[in-house]
């Protein structure tokens, strides 16, 4: 008897067994919830992506928090509105539900956006576009920033001419930096010198023209990243240019821009988090193909103006070079 029930207990286990196993493995027991993957397509201005290290890492931290898969694209040429036109275009029909775009040139790019029927949101990494598809934009204030240049540039002691070198004003946020720093030196008697530089050449000359001109030691005010980083290796490259020129500022944050600021190259710099701007820009995409692109969004980043002696601050080295 004794047997016959050590059997049946056996057999009955045995059953048991295979019912659960069968039981979840169809589903009928356990319901995995299916996890929803957004892809969202980030468009830059620029031909290559190694400039936006910091950008990368907010946007890797938000894409694993949110299940978002992420697709960075660069331009074949750097500043190319009509090519980042196209590729948002291209990125939506090929089923990405969101882009995020860093406009080459904010105002055409609006234009542009304004004229065109999209499917999926657009966050914008500047100033919010008058679009019904751009929900987000996400930027420091640059007519702010541009004060905190021109004033750093009077509280130096400046006394010669200030030269605002850019690509163009046309081109990223530089019309708005050049204006706050105008206003600023400006009105505290200083000339301003608006010089575009279309190449790396086209800086060297201004350079060295200011430094055999021993007249008046002049200052130089990047409103872009380029133009900071070739005026920073072209002074780099001569003492005498150093010596002949007060000083350089600008903004950005590059890591070869920090290396000539802690070198002494650059004088001071405007700098953000640019972690946070990345890891705020997927987050409202998410927001927006979840149903929220009802609800327009301007976020005003802080701007932060640091030299040489800053870089070692915990506030600010957790800035300039965040950890994943």
């Amino acid at each position: 008897m004794e047997q016959f029930k050590s059997r049946m207990l056996f057999l009955v286990s045995v059953v048991i067994l295979v019912l659960l196993y069968l039981m979840a493995s169809t589903n009928l027991i356990i319901h995995e919830k299916k996890t929803e993957i957004y892809p969202i397509s980030v468009i830059v201005e620029d031909s290559s992506d190694e400039d936006y290290e910091k950008l990368r890492k907010g946007m890797d931290r938000a894409a694993e928090e949110f299940h978002v898969d992420l697709n960075f694209i660069t331009l074949y040429e750097p500043n190319d509105q009509e090519q980042q036109i196209s590729l948002i275009t291209r990125e939506i029909s090929d089923g990405a539900e969101a882009v995020i775009l860093s406009p080459a040139m904010p105002v055409q790019a609006a234009r542009s956006l304004d004229d065109m029927m999209l499917n999926s949101p657009v966050v914008v990494l500047g100033g919010l576009f008058p679009n019904e598809q751009v929900t987000a934009g996400i930027s420091i204030d640059y007519m702010e920033a541009g004060k905190l240049l021109g004033t750093a540039v009077r509280e130096d002691g400046a006394v010669g001419p200030v030269y605002l070198i850019s690509e163009g004003l046309d081109y990223g946020y530089a019309r708005e930096l050049s204006s706050g720093i105008q206003q600023v030196l400006e009105a505290a008697g200083y000339e301003t010198i608006l010089s575009t530089l279309y190449m790396e050449e086209d800086c060297r000359k201004l350079i060295e023209g200011l430094a055999a001109s021993k007249e008046q030691r002049a200052v130089l005010v990047a409103l872009d990243e380029n133009s900071l980083e070739a005026a920073a290796r072209i002074m780099d490259s001569s003492r005498e240019y150093g010596q002949q020129i007060k000083g350089l500022y600008g903004i950005g944050g590059t890591n070869r821009i920090l290396n000539y600021l802690d070198k002494g190259i650059i004088r001071g710099l405007v700098v953000h988090n640019w972690f946070d701007e990345g890891y705020l820009s997927v987050e409202k995409a998410v927001e927006a193909i979840q149903g929220g692109g009802g609800i327009k969004e301007q976020i005003i980043m802080d701007a932060y103006y640091i030299t040489k002696e800053d870089m070692r601050d915990p506030a600010y080295e957790k800035l300039l070079y965040p950890i994943d």
